[in-house]
C-alpha cells in the first residue's frame, strides 16, 4: 500500500456512522526512513496501535460504513493531539528515544502539521460532512483504538474501555452492552481520560455536538485474526443498535471538561 496521511473505507454514507482509527499505521514517508529507530520498535505500540486497521475494516464492513484510518506512524506526529499538545511528536516515548526527532526545528515541526497531521484531519472533516449530506442528519462517530495489557510491570485488568467527555448519549448504551457479558472488564474512562482538549474527538464531535464514543480494546485481544473477528462480532450489532437512535442523530453540544467551548 502506496504511503498516504489518511486511508478510506468506503460505506454507505447515508447510514449516518462514521468509524475512525487515528492510529491504524505505523507507516514512514520514505525520506524518514526509520526516524533512526531499530525495526522493532515498529512491532509496538508506540508506533502504531496494534489490532486496530483489521478491527476497523471488519466493522466497517459489517456495518456497511466508511471509515478514515490514519496513515502514518505516531511517532512521526500524533493525530490524536491537539496542534499546541507538547506530546505532538514524541522525543521519547516509554523507554525508547527517538532519533529522528531530536532536535526538532521548527520548519520541520510544522512541516509534520502541514504535510500530514492537517491531511488526515480534513479527511475526517470531510467524511463527516459526506455522510451528514447523505443520511440528512448528524452522524455518530466511533474512533477505535487499542491499549496495551500492561503499564510497564502492572497489569491492565480491562478488556476494553469506553473514553469520553461529556456527552454520554453513545457512551451509556455502549458501555451497559459490554457489562452485559459477564466475561468482561470494562472501564469507563479507563486506561485514559477521554478528556483530551484538541484531541480528534475534541476537534470533530465535541465542538459540533456530534454523539461520538472512543473504544479502546486491549492489544492481545486483537493482535490476531481471531480476536480481530471476536471484537468485530462483539461491537457490530451495539454500534448498530446504538445508531438506531434517533436522538444520537441530533447535534447538541454537551460541554467539555477541558474548559468552554466557547474560547475554540
Amino acid at each position: 500500500m502506496p504511503f498516504s496521511p489518511f486511508h478510506l473505507v468506503h460505506g454507505s454514507n447515508d447510514r449516518g456512522l462514521v468509524l475512525l482509527a487515528d492510529h491504524a499505521h505505523r507507516d514512514l514517508p520514505e525520506e524518514y526512513g526509520s526516524l533512526g529507530l531499530p525495526p522493532q520498535q515498529f512491532e509496538r505500540h508506540i508506533a502504531y496501535d496494534i489490532g486496530v486497521e483489521p478491527l476497523t475494516r471488519k466493522l466497517a464492513a459489517m456495518l456497511g460504513v466508511p471509515a478514515v484510518l490514519g496513515g502514518f506512524s505516531r511517532l512521526l506526529i500524533d493525530p490524536n493531539r491537539g496542534e499546541d499538545d507538547p506530546t505532538l511528536i514524541m522525543r521519547l516515548s516509554d523507554g525508547a528515544i527517538i532519533p529522528g526527532n531530536n532536535p526538532m526545528p521548527d520548519a520541520e515541526h510544522q512541516r509534520r502539521v502541514n504535510d500530514f497531521y492537517r491531511p488526515y484531519h480534513t479527511a475526517v472533516s470531510d467524511m463527516i460532512q459526506a455522510v451528514a449530506g447523505a443520511s440528512g442528519k448528524a452522524p455518530l462517530v466511533i474512533s477505535i483504538h487499542s491499549f496495551t495489557a500492561f503499564w510497564k510491570t502492572t497489569p491492565r485488568p480491562w478488556h476494553a474501555g469506553i473514553l469520553w467527555d461529556s456527552d454520554p448519549r453513545a457512551v451509556v448504551p455502549l458501555i451497559k452492552a459490554l457489562e452485559a457479558d459477564p466475561q468482561l472488564v470494562v472501564g469507563d474512562n479507563e486506561p485514559y481520560d477521554g478528556a483530551l482538549r484538541n484531541d480528534t474527538m475534541f476537534k470533530h464531535c465535541i465542538v459540533p455536538g456530534l454523539a461520538h464514543a472512543l473504544i479502546e480494546v486491549r492489544q492481545d485481544l486483537i493482535a490476531d485474526e481471531k480476536g480481530v473477528d471476536e471484537w468485530a462480532d462483539r461491537l457490530a450489532p451495539i454500534l448498530d443498535a446504538i445508531n438506531a437512535d434517533p436522538d444520537i442523530h441530533v447535534a447538541r453540544r454537551y460541554g467539555s471538561r477541558t474548559g468552554p467551548l466557547e474560547e475554540v
